[in-house]
């Protein structure tokens, strides 16, 4: 009979733990604001977990401050590099969002290793998952704690025959692992009592997804990405399969087209450099057939005049 459990202290087990058992790199890794499991064999993480709430998304980091780079913590042989996403048609998609660790330049700082990256088409990246990332933000504004875990899925086709395979990208020289698939799982809470949890777990294909396409449609049982994944999600929660659907207790909408442009074009005004490129951002929105809401006409007349006082000032001669 095979049974999990630590070393016995056997003579056998001594001398086959003689020189010491492989080691995967799986452990949890801790980080200021986010923790992750990683994947030494893929270079990517097999997951990511956060902790979401109203307060923790204060701050005033900016990600213009971070650059991405391989983990420190990951020995060279194992870590993904830049340049294996240069020029592969793949972006660096975060597990933990940038967006959602403005409390410290640190912890920002701190999702743009590496180790915390999966290749990810970047329409998807940009679009549908961006707005899963921002979904899981709002959550905290009705509910007091939310928790999320994130990850790369490789997960079969089925051939004409009924055969199964995994395939999947290699990207760099560091063969980089691209998934099929993108998970995230969420775990939310209103209250301190047990019966306030609500769950709801997503796979999403790596590939573009529009906007005629809701989130319900990706959702799947929570023994079904255990199944696909590999990996036993939220295992102190006692009796799991009692947990409320997310989407019953809640929408699950994410932002439609209109929010979302809005959102971005908001974005890139408050990033714009020169005039001209202000000017763009706006003939854009305009040509999409959106009318700037309160909020981002605000921003633009703030910017411009922001801009042409810098443009005034670069005018003037040196004394």
């Amino acid at each position: 009979m095979f049974v999990v459990c630590e070393s016995s202290g056997s003579s056998i087990h001594r001398l086959i733990e003689r020189f010491g058992l492989p080691q995967t790199g799986a452990e949890t890794r801790f980080y200021l604001n986010h923790v992750l499991s990683y994947d030494q064999a893929r270079r990517t993480p097999r997951w990511v977990a956060e902790h979401l709430s109203a307060h923790r998304l204060l701050g005033q980091a900016e990600r213009k401050h971070c650059k991405f780079k391989p983990d420190p913590s990951i020995p060279e042989l194992f870590s993904a590099q830049n340049e294996d996403y240069l020029r592969s048609g793949w972006s660096r998609g975060h597990m933990a969002p940038a967006g959602d660790n403005k409390i410290s330049e640190q912890a920002m700082a701190e999702t743009f290793y590496l180790s915390n990256i999966v290749p990810q088409n970047y329409e998807n990246n940009a679009g549908f998952w961006n707005r899963l990332e921002m979904y899981c933000r709002e959550l905290t504004q009705s509910f007091a704690d939310v928790w999320v875990i994130s990850g790369p899925l490789l997960l079969p086709q089925t051939s004409e025959d009924g055969s199964r395979t995994v395939s999947y990208q290699l990207i760099g020289k560091d063969d980089v692992a691209v998934p099929t698939h993108l998970y995230k799982i969420i775990l939310a809470q209103k209250d301190s009592s047990s019966d306030s949890l609500a769950l709801g777990a997503f796979v999403v294909p790596n590939a573009p997804i529009g906007f005629d396409h809701q989130l319900t449609e990706f959702q799947v049982s929570l023994s079904d990405l255990e199944r696909m994944s590999g990996l036993t999600f939220f295992p102190a929660v006692e009796q799991r399969e009692e947990l409320k659907n997310l989407c019953d207790v809640d929408s699950c909408e994410l932002m439609d087209f209109r929010r979302f442009t809005l959102y971005i074009s908001g974005r890139k005004v408050a990033s714009a450099r020169t005039m001209a490129r202000l000017e763009k951002i706006m003939t854009e929105l305009k040509d999409a057939g959106i009318t700037p809401d309160e909020y981002l006409s605000s921003l633009y007349l703030e910017k411009k005049r922001e801009l042409a006082e810098k443009e005034e000032h670069e005018k003037k001669p040196e004394q």
